[in-house]
């Protein structure tokens, strides 16, 4: 049995629309982390999913002449879809419509009534259907004769009805001693300011239910209200470890990642629903930045919405996550740049795959493409190995960017290591010094393609296939780790395509 457990989830999707390259982020994003983690020794549950409830998924649904779970059923399924085509490694996919949610929910309302954290009242404020967020008067503004979110830009309306609220304010206090001994909870630091700013303005009590539809989960034992879809929603995370019923041991969370949007609902309300009902609360929430198409956020309402699926069609799955992953600083805005990402990819080209090239066709020419002799007690000199300790460190913090990089610079070495070295040159290397120098390469550039399994997984199956590295044998432990002597490699075929 594996003790060393690792849960990730990322946000679960509203299927209103078809999925756009902001979705891909996160799912790529937590997907780099939980291969890492996997092939770090660590048993991954690695979960992704619909939220499928709400007025705005009501809407949508009437708008197509469709019943909500018909249309949730058909949208869904492009984000099942989706998921395949970037190729997760996710361990389960929730819908907020399975029963072993809708359980889980109603068990999180019985254990918040039960402890006093409800009450029945009546709601008037401002609501975003769009965001299905609730908003203060200061953080509405008037543009063109219409009330809009200041944060989102979404239209609110002003809404009144009988709602169960639940004792936010109540949480104020705990809240922020939470953060305050649990400073790594939110990160980056920006975000992490900025819930503390929020919350210490003043929490205010929470409308937890609606009655002016009815596409949710009924309120135990009150048929007039459905749940707030955030409760619901945010639910997602605890109800697909079974907790309430022979949990699996994975929770609390240890990471939700999420975008910067939703921040709010992850590190104020949800802690604070877990606190009240006395449970467990996740060990940190990562809000990362958004992926910007011109200088503005990727909307439906905008119609400035990028396809994955067209960009992975034209490039790969593979290259697309690579590029996202090297490109953005993970937790700060990033443009998607076509220019930018055809330098990326040449370079990926001209560096790792130039490298594995020029080794196999010597290794192919004269050395019946075997691992070569080396010297008995030969040691790779330590310039061209990894410390693991500091890639492993790039994961735990999450600096996905800066984890991409390495291996770039680390590739970088090798090339530099290789050219100054030139094992094609008889005249200036001695038989044996050229054997060395290609078996120090290849065992640098397993290193390579297992740094690099994360984020590129097929080309990296691909090319430790031809170093006879079957995939159950990618690990951060063989990383380092010498080849078999004689072993019988095979050339792989062009590793990564060059663009004009």
């Amino acid at each position: 049995m594996n003790n060393k457990k690792f849960y990730i989830t990322t946000p679960i999707y509203y299927p209103s629309a078809k999925p756009h390259m902001g979705h891909a982020y996160s799912s790529i994003a937590s997907d780099v982390i939980a291969r890492f983690k996997r092939i770090n020794g660590y048993d991954v549950s690695f979960l992704t999913g619909t939220d499928e409830h709400g007025l705005k998924i009501q809407r949508a649904a009437e708008e197509q002449n469709s019943d909500p779970l018909s249309f949730c059923d058909k949208i869904s399924q492009t984000f099942i879809d989706l998921s395949n085509t970037l190729n997760l490694s996710n361990t389960d996919f929730i819908r907020t419509t399975e029963d072993r949610h809708k359980n889980t929910v109603k068990k999180l309302w019985s254990l918040l009534q039960e402890n006093d954290q409800l009450y029945l009242s009546k709601y008037a404020g401002w609501y975003s259907v769009s965001d299905e967020a609730y908003y203060l008067e200061n953080e509405v503004e008037e543009l063109d004769g219409k009330k809009i979110s200041k944060s989102s830009g979404s239209e609110v309306t002003w809404m009144e009805e009988e709602s169960f609220f639940f004792k936010l304010s109540d949480w104020q206090k705990p809240l922020l001693d939470f953060y305050k001994n649990n400073p790594d909870f939110i990160q980056p630091e920006s975000r992490k300011n900025e819930v503390i700013s929020f919350v210490s303005g003043g929490l205010k009590d929470l409308s937890v239910s609606r009655t002016t539809f009815d596409w949710g989960i009924e309120v135990p034992n009150n048929k007039k209200h459905v749940m707030y879809v955030w409760l619901d929603a945010l639910t997602n995370y605890l109800s697909a470890t079974n907790y309430f019923n022979n949990h699996n041991d994975f929770w609390p969370a240890d990471v939700h990642i999420i975008g910067k949007d939703i921040l709010r609902f992850h590190a104020v309300y949800w802690p604070a629903f877990l606190m009240a009902a006395k449970l467990p609360v996740p060990k940190q929430i990562f809000g990362h930045g958004w992926i910007l198409s011109g200088e503005e956020k990727m909307s439906k309402s905008k119609g400035n919405i990028l396809d994955p699926l067209e960009l992975i069609n034209q490039y790969g799955s593979d290259e697309i996550r690579y590029y996202l992953m090297k490109d953005v600083i993970f937790g700060l805005d990033g443009k998607i740049n076509i220019d930018n990402l055809r330098i990326t990819l040449n370079d990926l080209a001209n560096n790792i795959g130039n490298l594995s090239n020029r080794i196999f066709t010597i290794l192919n020419k004269n050395y019946e493409c075997k691992v070569p002799q080396i010297n008995d007690g030969y040691t790779i000199n330590s310039d061209l190995l990894v410390d693991k300790k500091t890639i492993i460190q790039f994961i735990d913090k999450y600096e996905l960017h800066n984890y991409t990089k390495f291996i770039h610079s680390y590739s970088s070495t090798i090339n530099k290591y290789v050219n100054d070295n030139e094992p094609w040159n008889k005249k200036n290397n001695s038989e044996q010094n050229i054997k060395n120098i290609l078996f120090s390469t290849l065992v640098a550039l397993k290193n390579i393609f297992i740094l690099l399994y994360p984020v590129m997984p097929l080309v990296s199956i691909k090319f430790l296939k031809s170093l006879n590295v079957n995939e159950n044998e990618i690990k951060i432990d063989n990383i380092n780790e010498k080849l078999t002597i004689n072993d019988q490699l095979t050339k792989p075929d062009i590793l990564f395509k060059k663009y004009e």
